[in-house]
């Protein structure tokens, strides 16, 4: 019996770590993405972490959840906890006084990016007493985001607020650095523009490459 095709999708994730790629490495990353979906395979090892940050967070707990997370996980993630952890904590008293900051969770979407859909969904939301709001993306890899990922995040979630959580600001937050990574001021649209273009270019690429690794 013949399968149903799998249509181009990628998750903000995986795109931008696509767009940073080059040459013959972009069509084997899609490569690889495809046949990671028609398996239906995937972990997420960083669950964990997010859910003790959010919970010092939450209750104000100034790094309590996040101290222990290393010690609930599997022995085999402790080495990645070990590493990520200390930054963490550090991007979580960076915050300053819990006490005017809240959690809010935010709405995750499916975006257009060209004929490509992109899920976009942030870790979690952010507001403070003073009426600012951000919703976080984390990076968790060893080595620092790129420019051209920061600034494809930071693009497309900004692209998508009011889907997101209205008035808020786009957030990526390097986390083993404990760097957090905001959009230029506003009022350059014609940046925005060139980004909007590259990126549209980006997803027509990747979802040819999508239809002939078939």
């Amino acid at each position: 019996m013949p399968t149903e095709p799998l249509t181009p999708y990628v998750t903000l994730l995986g795109f931008t770590r696509y767009v940073t790629r080059t040459g013959p490495a972009k069509a084997d990353f899609v490569g690889g993405l495809r046949r990671q979906r028609a398996r239906r395979s995937g972990f997420n090892p960083h669950g964990p972490l997010v859910k003790a940050l959010k919970s010092d967070i939450q209750f104000r707990t100034s790094g309590s959840y996040l101290a222990h997370v290393a010690e609930t996980v599997h022995p085999r993630w402790r080495p990645l906890y070990e590493a990520l952890v200390p930054g963490a904590s550090a991007y979580l008293h960076s915050l300053g006084d819990l006490n005017s900051c809240w959690l809010v969770p935010p709405h995750e979407c499916l975006a257009m990016v060209g004929n490509l859909p992109v899920k976009i969904n942030p870790h979690f939301g952010l507001r403070y007493d003073d009426g600012r709001a951000e919703a976080v993306r984390l990076h968790f890899d060893e080595n620092p985001p790129t420019d051209d990922s920061v600034v494809a995040t930071l693009h497309l979630m900004g692209r998508q607020m009011d889907q997101l959580l209205p008035g808020a600001e786009p957030v990526v937050v390097d986390v083993r650095r404990a760097e957090v990574h905001r959009a230029a001021p506003p009022g350059e649209q014609d940046r925005s523009a060139r980004v909007e273009q590259w990126l549209t270019g980006e997803a027509v690429a990747f979802a040819t490459m999508w239809s002939t690794a078939a």
